[in-house]
């Protein structure tokens, strides 16, 4: 079974709601077992849309579907927990990253995997350098807690109370 690395992100409605929805999906979800989460942590969006701010978070899971078999469930489970559709990089409901899927790069024109922008964004490494520090990206070799370390995003992110674990 291959771990694989899921980024989350609301800024719509209930957000903690929307990401535990998720969660729950998650584990209903034949075929995979959801190891851990991570704390949730409010972050500021990316891009020029001004909209509220985003909780993210993390969750490990392991399965052995493919990257697209695992890729057409998050996006299933995004409709199921009330996604709505938007102008990129607009508001959601619930956004559903496939992140990383253990050692594996695929760099097909509909999916990439690694995540093209994961080492660059403060906001996925955080959260997932608190449930992996040392899983290794397949394609530079080096540990979450690095990638985090020489990350130069300079946008807040802020871990709250909550967890998203259910």
């Amino acid at each position: 079974m291959q771990r694989i690395f899921i980024g989350l992100g609301s800024n719509v409605g209930d957000r903690i709601s929307h990401m535990r929805s998720a969660v729950r999906a998650l584990r209903g979800m034949p075929g995979v077992e959801v190891r851990t989460c991570s704390s949730a942590y409010e972050t500021e969006p990316v891009g020029d849309i001004v909209q509220p701010d985003f909780l993210n978070a993390a969750v490990e899971v392991r399965s052995d579907l493919t990257p697209p078999e695992m890729l057409k469930r998050l996006k299933e489970t995004e409709l199921r927990v009330g996604r709505t559709p938007g102008e990129r990089w607009g508001q959601r409901e619930i956004d559903l990253d496939l992140l990383f899927v253990g050692d594996l790069v695929v760099t097909g024109e509909r999916m990439k995997v690694p995540h093209p922008e994961a080492r660059n964004r403060k906001f996925v490494l955080i959260p997932l350098a608190e449930i992996a520090s040392s899983f290794p990206d397949p394609l530079t070799g080096r540990r979450i807690s690095d990638l985090l370390q020489s990350c130069t995003d300079t946008k807040r992110v802020t871990r709250i109370s909550e967890s998203i674990d259910v």
